[in-house]
């Protein structure tokens, strides 16, 4: 397989992956269940946030950013300690008003950059990753909330565990096919990206659209 045919693979599987989850609206693993075992919240934390369509369109929209802007792949370790710090004020019972509205936005924003074309400083993207990964993180903690530590440790390792495989991965798989900032393909992706953030901003906004 040449890299146009590896970059036009990627991005469909991409654009078709998000369009399969644009409709859904799962955000618990365990049916609402609150994990009671070690493996139970490892689970959880692994799928939580595949299942969540907001939050897989954000980690995409990651590894696209990071990958065709040629940035550090370090970098989306900032939205991922965000996201932890997001659990734990949720887990402690601080509260973090608007932050369905704050994540919903986050993804229209993230779609919006990558669907421009158009490359960005690291700065802009650290920042967006920092303050969408505290909303993203406080929406995780509900599943976990009033859990007993072992679960929510398990918990917290299969977030860390499956968001830094999904952005890096992705932004390595990215940038190694050889795609560019500018290229058709991640710009129709982040209008897909936009869209998911869209209908999850109507979603709140409108409840039982």
């Amino acid at each position: 397989m040449n890299l146009n045919s590896l970059r036009r693979t990627v991005f469909t599987a991409i654009a078709v992956l998000l369009a399969m989850t644009g409709t859904a609206s799962a955000h618990h693993l365990m049916g609402g269940k609150t994990p009671s075992t070690f493996g139970e919240g490892l689970l959880s934390g692994l799928g939580h946030p595949v299942i969540g369509p907001d939050h897989l369109a954000f980690l995409i929209a990651v590894g696209i950013a990071v990958g065709v802007g040629g940035l550090n792949l370090a970098l989306p370790v900032v939205f991922v300690a965000a996201s932890a710090v997001g659990v734990a004020l949720h887990v402690y019972g601080l509260e973090m008003p608007g932050a369905e509205l704050i994540i919903a936005a986050s993804v229209i924003l993230a779609g919006f950059l990558i669907a421009r074309g158009r490359a960005l400083p690291l700065g802009l993207w650290a920042a967006l990753f920092g303050i969408a990964g505290l909303a993203h993180g406080y929406a995780y903690g509900e599943s976990i909330f009033g859990a007993e530590p072992t679960p929510l440790w398990a918990y917290l390792t299969g977030l860390v565990v499956i968001q830094s495989a999904l952005t890096v991965g992705l932004a390595a798989l990215i940038r190694w096919s050889g795609a560019q900032v500018s290229a058709l393909a991640p710009r129709l992706v982040g209008a897909v990206i936009l869209g998911v953030g869209l209908a999850a901003l109507i979603g709140q906004l409108v409840p039982g659209a």
